[in-house]
């Protein structure tokens, strides 16, 4: 059965761009119920009271408009050192003053080792981060908050994978952690683009993580763009695109019901420079989720 998608829909505020009251107007009334805000960097969140007091200022912009708050953490930030971790206690005390319910944050955003140091070297930094994460998941669940791990992608054509990169390592991160204020951020137009580089079914990625999400990021892109496939506009090197849904090749017909079915927020995460207007996007993406899938003929 699908869920009520009006409740569900979010969109992003782009991380250079603060939300003003006719930004925010423009959300509410395209039908938006969540918005996403980035976070100050890193080092503005290991200044605790500076944090806070930017926190603060987010409050009351959000306050008269009714939407509720995912925050994007900083891309650079992974837990499991000492100067990580203290902005990571920074970005759980900013996240609790603006009133966040989701905190998206990256997790096992280290390389794929190559040879038996680099592979120990990993291990050991994977285990480092882990530990942090079970105390900081203690922190959240105190706080009322959920942290939501995101699997990533590669922007641009690269020989060097991510352990981030591979959705199921993330799903059994945080089935390790094993706690309620830990789950997954499912970024499906990441997952079909990591799908179509390594030849693989988005479908069945999306599927096996599904028990484990708390939160979607929704967007398109051209996958591995093999045969120098293009669009009009489109960088023609960008992998990681974040077009409109329905803009590229995600095979929306198969991802839509699992998506449209679920209970999680679905946060469109759509780059400012495609122009696409909040109403459209809505409607759009709405529209795409409700897509029966195409029956298949029978056999003669």
């Amino acid at each position: 059965m699908t869920i009520e998608l009006g409740t569900r829909l979010g969109l992003n505020v782009h991380r250079d761009q603060w939300p003003t009251a006719a930004l925010l107007d423009s959300y509410g009334s395209a039908g938006f119920a969540w918005v996403q805000v980035h976070t100050p960097p890193r080092p503005m969140l290991a200044d605790r009271e500076r944090g806070r007091r930017h926190a603060r200022a987010l409050r009351a912009a959000l306050a008269p408009h009714g939407l509720r708050l995912l925050l994007h953490g900083p891309d650079d930030l992974s837990a499991g050192t000492i100067e990580h971790d203290r902005a990571f206690d920074g970005l759980m005390d900013y996240a609790a003053e603006a009133g966040a319910e989701l905190v998206g944050v990256g997790a096992m955003s280290f390389p794929v080792a190559e040879g038996p140091a680099a592979a120990r070297r990993l291990d050991e930094r994977l285990a480092a981060e882990e530990r942090s994460l079970r105390r900081l998941a203690q922190r959240a669940e105190a706080l009322g908050l959920v942290l939501a791990l995101e699997n990533l992608a590669p922007t641009y054509p690269s020989r060097s994978a991510r352990v981030c990169h591979d959705v199921l390592a993330v799903r059994d991160l945080v089935r390790r952690l094993g706690s309620p204020a830990v789950g997954v951020l499912l970024d499906v137009g990441h997952a079909h683009l990591v799908a179509s580089l390594r030849g693989e079914s988005a479908e069945r990625v999306v599927r096996d993580a599904l028990d484990d999400v708390v939160v979607f990021h929704v967007h398109d892109n051209l996958g591995a763009r093999r045969h120098d496939l293009g669009a009009p506009g489109v960088d023609p090197l960008r992998l990681d695109l974040h077009l409109p849904p329905g803009a590229g090749c995600l095979p929306w017909d198969r991802l839509g019901p699992l998506l449209a079915g679920h209970g999680a927020p679905l946060m469109l995460e759509v780059e400012r420079s495609h122009g696409a207007a909040p109403a459209a996007l809505a409607a759009d993406t709405t529209a795409l989720l409700r897509r029966r899938p195409a029956a298949v003929p029978a056999a003669a």
